[in-house]
């Protein structure tokens, strides 16, 4: 008897090891097949940005014919197909991703409606206003226009002439971010009376046509203008210095002056923000134009490009193709100094020296890429009846070459 029971048990616990080893082996099997998951249903990503409302090329009907930066399906595959082979991760898409091909199609369509329009603008002022002061800026932006309208842009008398302000807007990229924004932009244009909203959508390869909107509307509605400052919002503009420059020149000749950049070369690398293929500009060098975080131009040539950009080819970059409209008119941009559109840069032989202060600020007329609270502190520094710039400013820690004369001096003789 207890021979059988011994038999029976070890026959029972073989089938319970032949069962748990055919479980392991069901499961082992099941493995890889849940791990080359991920890489199979890669493919599909393609088909759910397709299928996504809020891409950039499903948004409203009006918004299909402006050209805008967008990843085509084809990119989005070659992605896939990269990941594949690489091991590295592919460095993100830059705005220059964008359909080419889709605006060459549509680079001729340059009317679009005025949606919001200050048209009293210049005929506040008899004779119309000295300066004019135009700033890029898109909806989602109030505190940088907000900071603008309380520092430099500010509407009055500066040195005695009159300035006025309007900022340039376009619709934004995805209208559904801020469900609000048309009511409050119309809130903001009825307190202000300083908004032009144009009805194409605000992106970086849209901003020619900012350009040319802008130019066509200050030609009808502020022709009487004697100057304009066109910048961006996130530049400090010594109001003071360009009123004093201005004064010297006439408004019935040409002027144009800023930061010119000179035998700039197009950016062949895909990945760049900048990036222009052959087939859209041949050629190896752009014409000389302005860096646009800010230049002045006078009415006279304010008007005579406002008509060549109608015969010139729209080109993606705003500041070259402004340069291309002053070559087709013929005229010569002035470099000024006082336009630093690339910050102020520190001397090499003076590493510790600070470059973000008043006595800096106080002789130039456009330095770009300020913060919102750095634009505030600064005209407040400048404004100060406390600030003395009259003594040489001196390098905490300036640079000298080491002599080998001091090294010896330490020997005796």
């Amino acid at each position: 008897m207890r021979v059988r029971l011994k038999g029976d048990a070890i026959c029972t616990l073989f089938l319970l090891v032949a069962l748990c080893s055919l479980l392991y082996s069901q499961l082992e099997h099941l493995v890889p097949v849940g791990n080359k998951e991920p890489t199979q249903k890669k493919p599909s990503v393609t088909p759910k940005i397709l299928s996504d409302p809020r891409a950039p090329w499903r948004l409203m009907p009006a918004e299909a014919t402006v050209p805008r930066p967008q990843v085509t399906p084809i990119v989005r595959r070659t992605e896939v197909a990269n990941n594949r082979v690489q091991t590295t991760t592919p460095s993100p898409l830059t705005d220059s991703a964008f359909n080419f091909k889709r605006y060459l199609l549509n680079k001729d369509n340059r009317n679009f409606n005025l949606l919001i329009n200050q048209p009293k603008k210049c005929r506040k002022t008899p004779g119309g206003p000295f300066l004019l002061i135009a700033i890029k800026s898109v909806v989602e932006d109030f505190d940088r226009r907000e900071i603008v309208r309380k520092t430099w842009g500010r509407e009055g008398l500066v040195n005695g002439e009159q300035i006025q302000r309007v900022f340039l807007l376009g619709t934004p990229k995805n209208r559904t971010v801020l469900a609000t924004w048309e009511t409050l932009i119309h809130q903001e244009s009825q307190t202000y009376r300083d908004i032009l909203l144009w009805d194409f959508m605000d992106t970086f390869f849209n901003l020619t046509l900012k350009e040319i909107h802008f130019l066509n509307w200050a030609a009808e509605f502020c022709h009487n203008v004697k100057f304009i400052f066109k910048g961006d919002a996130d530049v400090f503009v010594n109001i003071e210095n360009i009123v004093d420059f201005l004064e010297r020149h006439d408004p019935t000749e040409d002027l144009f002056v800023g930061d010119i950049i000179y035998n700039a070369r197009p950016i062949r690398v895909r990945k760049s923000k900048y990036y222009i293929p052959e087939t859209m500009y041949g050629l190896s060098i752009y014409p000389a134009y302005a860096g646009g975080g800010g230049f002045l131009l006078s009415s006279r040539t304010m008007r005579k490009l406002s008509r060549a950009c109608r015969d010139v080819e729209l080109f993606p970059i705003d500041d070259v193709f402004l340069g291309m409209c002053l070559q087709r008119i013929n005229l010569k941009p002035i470099l000024h100094e006082g336009f630093k559109t690339f910050g102020i840069v520190k001397p090499s032989a003076a590493p510790h020296l600070q470059t973000f202060d008043p006595c800096f600020y106080k002789d130039l007329m456009v330095v770009h890429s300020l913060k919102v609270a750095e634009i505030w502190l600064m005209w407040n520094l400048l404004h100060s009846p406390h600030l003395s710039c009259t003594q040489k400013k001196q390098v905490k820690k300036p640079f000298q070459w080491k002599k080998k004369a001091q090294i010896t001096q330490a020997t005796p003789l």
